[in-house]
């Protein structure tokens, strides 16, 4: 185990070191609003224990598949105290598995949803629908019913422009 942690502030560069990552990934995730801004002093910039504790959550989030928005909610949805543990637990990535897919809808073939293991059953769930090559969508489990009638909506005129493409 280690030893407790004894350091409050980090320049970007200790504070990346310590992480594992590119300053330059710390920098986007304070632009993509992942991380809080520190406060500008220059030279002597610092970042602090929330930062820290929140770059190890995503680190752990990212191991296990999520996308960046939705690690931002989670980010958004957990408590420091909470984040402190997610940030402390296994972030050895662990592959998601897929169950069979399922039968065509109006010439589409949509994939199934991940099959969560015990590890995520507390993280948020989405369906991932494939609208066209290189076009994704991605609806919450949780998602309420206006939201998913404008899902299917949105799949459903992707579908009419297929068609029409079509000789």
């Amino acid at each position: 185990m280690r030893p407790p942690m004894t350091q409050t502030e980090w320049k970007l560069a200790e504070l990346a070191a310590e992480v594992g990552v590119s300053p330059r990934t710390v920098r986007y995730y304070v632009q993509r609003g992942l991380l809080p801004a520190p406060p500008f002093r220059g030279p002597d910039t610092v970042y602090g224990e929330e930062h820290l504790v929140r770059l190890k959550a995503i680190r752990v989030l990212q191991a296990r598949f999520l996308p960046l928005d939705a690690i931002q909610v989670e980010l958004q949805r957990l408590s420091f105290d909470e984040l402190r543990k997610l940030g402390e637990s296994d972030a050895t990535p662990t592959p998601p598995t897929y169950a069979p897919p399922p039968p065509a809808v109006g010439g589409v073939t949509l994939p199934a949803a991940p099959v969560v293991g015990p590890r995520q059953e507390a993280m948020a769930r989405y369906q991932r629908w494939e609208l066209a090559p290189g076009l994704e969508l991605h609806v919450s489990e949780a998602a309420d019913a206006k939201v998913r009638a404008l899902a299917e909506r949105v799949r459903a005129l992707i579908e009419e422009f297929q068609e029409k493409e079509r000789p």
